[in-house]
């Protein structure tokens, strides 16, 4: 084999980082991977240089003795470029090219043993509950550690042993051609270790189901959507693994006068069109008690009128918000034939038209509107 520049065979340049070089090589394995190429010889020595310029370049101390002594330092039985001894062989190649695909990882791996699951508590608070904070007490349904064996699933005064079969990594290999699939080991589960006197308690699991009652505080203005992560309050991690972590999840329900957006507060506040002709003060809600609500005089429906500081107190900045209270003109029902008498003498007192404009300048704008509307299309 040519002693061609190993930078050159994994076309990459020579200060490329680990990352880039570990890229460049699942590239070129794939493309040149002897099960793509069909039997082309060229091809497979292709594949060959690029193995074993990997297998150099990927390894901090061989590196650094190629950037300074070349091919030189990896001749005379060294472990030298193409040789045998210490190369990488096709297990390897498929563990690093897919190996962050499914999972698997390398096969020089050791097994780990698993954390314990995240758990999800949906947490439904009515808007003062949300607004002011409370404590709250959870039961929780979950995998824990076994007091007995302490998570170690053997029954004590014993411990687990090294698997045999997979001499403690937690998986094997299975070869097909030039392909080695990693899979877990069917007699550890994966674990690496057996247990041949397991704890009586947890038949050997580490773990038993048990339901943990939890006094949480929940922060004054939480919103739908926020979650509380309670760290390690999730199931407990097999053979004494870390536990997971348990995330309270917040919804708020509706209210039946306010709407929430954010740190504002909103809601609707009916008035007689008489107080809203001549203004005056008027009673709304929030979550303290009545506040006095000035309304000017000829406001019109659906003006918003705003209530500074008697929103929600942001959890995360300390913000207070807003209320923000919709006018609603409400007309009057049920009325004496007296009121009707004194409503028509109000319209007549008014007049019509130009000279009622002044007291109802948005009818008069629209019916305006109105006509040359039809005006431009008759037009």
């Amino acid at each position: 084999m040519s002693k061609i520049d190993l930078y050159e065979v994994l076309e990459v340049s020579k200060d490329a980082s680990e990352r880039d070089i570990k890229k460049a090589y699942k590239r070129l394995a794939m493309k040149y991977h002897p099960d793509r190429t069909k039997g082309d010889k060229d091809l497979e020595t292709k594949f060959k240089e690029v193995k074993a310029a990997y297998e150099i370049l990927s390894d901090p101390q061989k590196r650094a003795a190629y950037d300074q002594y070349g091919h030189a330092a990896f001749e005379q039985g060294q472990g030298g470029f193409g040789g045998g001894g210490g190369g990488a062989d096709f297990g390897d190649i498929f563990g690093d090219v897919f190996g962050d695909i499914f999972g698997g990882g390398s096969r020089r791996g050791h097994a780990q043993s698993q954390r314990g699951a995240d758990l999800r508590y949906n947490l439904e608070l009515s808007l003062e509950e949300a607004v002011r904070g409370k404590e709250v007490e959870l039961k929780i349904p979950k995998l824990s550690t076994c007091d007995d064996c302490h998570g170690s699933g053997a029954r004590a005064g014993s411990s687990a042993e090294t698997c045999g079969h997979c001499h403690g990594s937690g998986h094997i290999q299975m070869r097909q051609g030039f392909f080695a699939v990693q899979q877990p080991c069917p007699h550890c589960r994966g674990r690496g270790k057996v247990i041949k006197d397991p704890c009586r308690t947890c038949h050997g699991e580490g773990r038993v189901e048990r339901t943990k009652t939890l006094s949480v505080k929940i922060p004054a203005g939480v919103d739908t959507g926020d979650r509380i992560r309670l760290s390690g309050e999730g199931e407990a991690g097999e053979m004494g693994a870390p536990a997971g972590d348990l995330y309270v999840q917040v919804h708020v329900r509706e209210h039946k006068i306010f709407a929430r957006d954010g740190n504002n507060l909103y809601c609707e506040v009916p008035i007689s069109f008489t107080r809203a002709a001549l203004g005056g003060d008027i009673e709304v809600p929030t979550l303290e008690g009545k506040v006095k609500l000035k309304v000017p005089a000829e406001t019109q429906t659906g003006k918003l009128l705003r209530l500074r500081g008697k929103g929600v107190k942001s959890v995360r900045t300390g913000a207070v918000g807003d209320l923000i209270c919709k006018v609603v003109i409400e007309t009057p029902v049920n009325l004496s034939e007296r009121q009707r008498e004194l409503l028509a003498e109000l319209e007549e007192s008014m007049g019509s038209g130009d000279e009622a404009a002044k007291y109802r300048p948005k009818e008069k704008g629209f019916f305006d509107g109105v006509r040359k509307f039809f005006d431009d299309l008759r037009g």
